[in-house]
């Protein structure tokens, strides 16, 4: 696994009347990916323009520590099982550091 910083930016498109929801279970997810070992900061951001619109912006020690965020029992049952459902779409990259 590789052992330099992994960033993680997430856009989510929340289906229409579904943001109170997400948002409460959000709440639980940032405060449990905060407490991870290898998390660096969980931080989520709305758009201005389409309320709808999260976007979360992660960082990771390394790979291994977002593939142990991705196994979590809670990622699991709130984040795929109770808000993927939620969403009309889910755009999720993982990307570098450059400068």
């Amino acid at each position: 696994m590789s052992q330099k910083e992994v960033y993680v930016y997430a856009r989510w498109q929340v289906k229409e009347g579904e943001l109170p929801t997400v948002l409460n279970m959000m709440k639980e997810v940032a405060e449990q990916s905060s407490r991870e070992d290898g998390n660096l900061f969980y931080k989520l951001h709305q758009s201005q323009s389409d309320r709808n619109t999260l976007i979360l912006f992660e960082g990771y020690k390394n790979s291994e520590a977002v593939e142990i965020h991705r196994n979590s029992e809670y990622f699991k049952k709130l984040v795929l099982e109770q808000i993927v459902p939620l969403l009309e779409s889910r755009e999720v990259l993982l990307m570098d550091k450059i400068v």
